[in-house]
């Protein structure tokens, strides 16, 4: 090799070591119900992840923490102050994740379509006209919407979906739901889901076989019917359990949530699941690749 070719080599190499960084793109997120447990978990993970940013944090205007930084609870300044003014907290955001009450998601849900903003939706308690009013938003924004982001539940469903088509014949199945004292709403919408994906599978109505509250005398149980069954109390994060009960045997599949950051780092992977979409609306098996 000539002088002069080691010369051009050295100054190759010695280019691409100098070469910055290509810029890391980042998904602008905005949270809704900011202050509150999800709202707080939701924070700590953009705050932690590598192509996240928090773009804008919204809560109710009676909320102390009106005005406040979004991240104070972590001893850190974001930038973002929390707001209840929805056009401020949503103007600088690409995707906005939003876990609180059926109305308060709706109205948030009129502003992102207004500015163009994708929504992951984590609210539950929908009644079937506002599952239509979202639907409709999905004309025009990107949604991901899921009564679980948790990725551990979603496989959940899977499983229960291959499950209930093996187990269609001679076998009862129950659906047992356990959360925290604060939940508002009965069965949870997880456990509804999980319902639905099995009755889907095993091609029956919801609607028509559920079974959501047993008293007095209740006759013998129809075999073609899903049950459902409640706990609430003290701070359970959330507990399911799907019952395959048949002759002489009886299979159990359960999913235990211990803390809410599963459901936070399932909500950002559908944020970069949104990066690649215009509109529609998607659900966690989408995002997870779990459609058949």
């Amino acid at each position: 090799m000539s002088k002069g070719t080691q010369a051009l080599k050295k100054v190759a190499v010695a280019g691409a070591v100098q070469r910055p960084a290509a810029p890391t793109a980042h998904h602008e997120v905005a949270v809704a119900g900011a202050s509150g447990r999800m709202g707080h978990m939701l924070i700590e993970a953009i705050r932690a992840s590598d192509d996240c940013r928090l773009a804008g944090a919204l809560d109710i205007a009676s909320s102390p923490a009106i005005g406040n930084d979004a991240a104070a609870f972590l001893g850190h300044a974001s930038g973002v102050p929390v707001s209840a003014d929805l056009r401020t907290g949503l103007e600088h955001a690409q995707v906005l994740i939003d876990f609180t009450r059926p109305e308060g998601t709706l109205a948030h849900l009129k502003m992102c379509r207004e500015l163009g903003v994708k929504a992951v939706i984590g609210t539950t308690g929908f009644s079937e006209g506002q599952k239509r009013e979202i639907a409709d938003a999905a004309r025009d924004i990107a949604i991901v919407m899921a009564p679980n982001m948790s990725v551990g539940v979603n496989v959940t469903m899977k499983l229960l979906e291959m499950a209930a088509k093996a187990l269609a014949t001679g076998y009862d199945i129950e659906i047992i739901e356990a959360h925290h004292r604060h939940k508002v709403d009965a069965p949870s919408g997880t456990a509804l889901k999980m319902g639905e994906v099995i009755a889907a599978a095993i091609g029956r109505d919801l609607k028509k076989v559920g079974v959501f509250a047993r008293e007095g005398v209740t006759g013998e149980r129809d075999p073609s019917t899903i049950g459902f069954s409640s706990i609430r109390g003290g701070d359970i994060v959330g507990d399911h359990t799907v019952l395959f009960a048949g002759t002489g045997e009886r299979i159990e599949i359960t999913h235990k949530s211990a803390s809410r950051a599963t459901y936070a780092q399932g909500s950002l992977r559908a944020v970069r699941f949104l990066g690649g979409q215009s509109k529609g609306m998607f659900d966690m098996f989408d995002v997870l690749g779990l459609r058949d």
